[in-house]
């Protein structure tokens, strides 16, 4: 399959990213990135783009795409609600729309994070912008979607976070990732990047997908 990639400067990105350059059932990864990465591999084709609305420019460039890793987004400290809300529901609206236009018959996924409202009534701001941009995403007609309710996230093959905070709390955790490995609710960079592939190989009624749930689709390749 061709795949779209956005935000693979980020952690999550990253990790979904180094699993599609080593799946043999990934042809092409188009990269949609802010700033570049600085990667070269032959599946790899980057777009450098500052204004995400303007992405729909991008679509003669990008003339395939079988499914969409959505994993662009920031967090909402230390952001206004006005910037928050446009990066976090209006860029996932022109994306989502780029998509549906390229292939209606392809499949999205979108990391949001455990406590989005899908009802968007929540009394925290930023649960009901990402449940709006999750309710955009499953509303839009496409032939399949998945929101990544992602929990705790454990960093693996140099994968590190862009941000300066989180990069130091990984820090100071990493003596306990062989413990927190075990735990069922907390998940690996690989089993993410692994998981989200296999929602496209091998469809779900379930569309809302947690840790534990990452964590068990990332090894349903492997019974077949």
């Amino acid at each position: 399959m061709d795949v779209v990639i956005t935000g693979s400067t980020g952690m999550v990105g990253k990790s979904i990213l180094d699993e599609c350059l080593k799946d043999d059932r990934v042809n092409k990864i188009f990269l949609i990135n802010r700033s570049s990465l600085g990667l070269k591999n032959s599946k790899i084709f980057e777009f450098i783009i500052g204004d995400f609305l303007k992405v729909r420019e991008l679509k003669t460039k990008i003339k395939s795409c079988d499914a969409c890793f959505h994993c662009m987004g920031i967090t909402s400290f230390g952001h206004n609600n006005k910037y928050y809300y446009k990066v976090t529901f209006e860029m996932t609206k022109v994306i989502t729309d780029l998509v549906y236009e390229i292939n209606p018959n392809a499949m999205m996924t979108y990391v949001s994070g455990e406590g989005t409202s899908s009802k968007e009534n929540s009394k925290i701001s930023w649960a009901n912008v990402k449940g709006k941009a999750e309710n955009y995403i499953l509303n839009k007609g496409l032939k399949d979607s998945y929101m990544i309710r992602l929990g705790i996230l454990i960093p693996e093959n140099g994968i590190k976070p862009k941000t300066k905070i989180y990069n130091l709390f990984y820090t100071l955790i990493t003596p306990l990732f062989p413990i927190l490995k075990l735990i069922p609710n907390i998940t690996t960079s690989s089993k993410l990047g692994k998981a989200m592939i296999n929602c496209f190989y091998h469809p779900s009624k379930e569309k809302y997908l947690d840790n534990k749930k990452i964590n068990k689709l990332s090894t349903i390749h492997l019974k077949y």
